[in-house]
């Protein structure tokens, strides 16, 4: 005679589709929460002794159905590997499950039931918190989250002002201007700026900063020599090419980011330009490879990792009803001096 099978246990999710009601409002009410309604808490607990719910322990509980979703639409940079692997090592510290996700290209310009959809189904899947890495958050994910009791967390936002946007970042601002001060320091007068979209805060902010640093010094930038586009190898070097063939080209370049910088050196190496003898450059981020590079790279140091370590914590803090101190988070940055930058030529 075979071995009778085990009924499923019933899950917390499905206590939440019985009741009508978010996986994290039914996790507050066995939680003993107080940021629910008594209607709500009434209804879910009579779901609850209907269906034959018996919870574990809450450890085993977030283990079975906890998870975290980041999306972002590129992985190959090193910039965004190092913040993966600080949302990775926070989601194993907090037993939470990483799932990664790209942004569905139909949520841009869509409807609310498109975004609504999208996030029910990874609300369903187990998710409690959103962490976009990068990515544009448009306005029907942020009401449809809000919809959800979802709460998402932007890390370096591109074209985000919305205010209920939880955002981690660096300072920025900061940064752009303590590097463009290193190179003004050393003597140099014809500086550019190559940096990434427009649209993106980040870059924004750095160029903001630039450009305060060159006013507090009596520079008057040259629009010759500001350059945005992608924030990427390629765009570095193709702008890097277009300056270095101005009939007064820059003596030093601050990119927008490590990539973009990387593709400035190649540019200079291709075009005979000796670094720093001729051309002095600065990076952003300091991520591992600005030490592979040759010369090795000046650039502003983010804390990326913890950068990573603090969405996740900011994350799972708002799905347990904890809303964070700031709604824009930015880390302290520092300048790593290495040999792409020295003293400005001659005249």
């Amino acid at each position: 005679m075979g071995r009778r099978s085990q009924p499923e246990r019933v899950t917390l999710a499905d206590v939440a589709r019985a009741a009508g009601v978010s996986p994290a409002t039914a996790s507050k009410v066995l939680n003993r929460r107080g940021d629910v309604a008594d209607g709500t808490r009434d209804h879910v607990l009579r779901v609850i002794n209907e269906i034959g719910y018996r919870p574990t322990t809450v450890r085993q509980e977030r283990m079975r159905n906890r998870a975290l979703v980041t999306v972002l639409d590129f992985v190959e940079s090193r910039y965004a590997g190092t913040v993966l692997q600080g949302i990775l090592l926070a989601a194993n510290s907090a037993d939470a499950e990483l799932l990664l996700r790209l942004p569905p290209e139909q949520l841009i310009g869509s409807g609310p039931e498109t975004a609504h959809a999208w996030l029910a189904e990874l609300q369903a899947s187990g998710a409690v918190g959103i962490i976009e890495l990068a990515v544009a958050v448009p306005d029907p994910v942020l009401d449809a989250a809000k919809d959800l009791e979802l709460p998402v967390v932007t890390i370096d936002p591109i074209d985000t002002t919305e205010s209920r946007a939880v955002s981690i970042g660096s300072t920025n601002w900061a940064g752009g201007r303590s590097a463009t001060e290193h190179v003004i320091g050393l003597g140099h007068r014809r500086i550019a700026w190559v940096g990434g979209p427009q649209a993106s805060a980040p870059s924004t902010e750095r160029f903001h900063g630039y450009q305060a640093a060159l006013d507090a010094a009596g520079l008057a930038p040259d629009p010759a020599m500001v350059r945005h586009g992608a924030f990427s190898v390629e765009a570095g070097h193709g702008h890097g090419r277009d300056l270095l063939a101005l009939d007064a080209p820059p003596t030093a370049v601050v990119a927008g980011n490590d990539e973009i910088a990387i593709g400035v050196l190649a540019a200079a190496k291709e075009c005979g330009v000796d670094v720093p003898g001729r051309l002095s450059v600065t990076g952003f981020d300091d991520t591992p490879q600005t030490e592979w590079t040759s010369p090795s790279l000046t650039s502003v140091r983010q804390p990326l990792a913890g950068m990573g370590r603090m969405a996740v914590e900011t994350v799972l803090g708002m799905a347990d009803g904890t809303q964070p101190a700031s709604r824009h988070v930015q880390l302290a940055t520092t300048l790593s001096i290495r040999d792409s930058t020295g003293p400005a030529p001659a005249a």
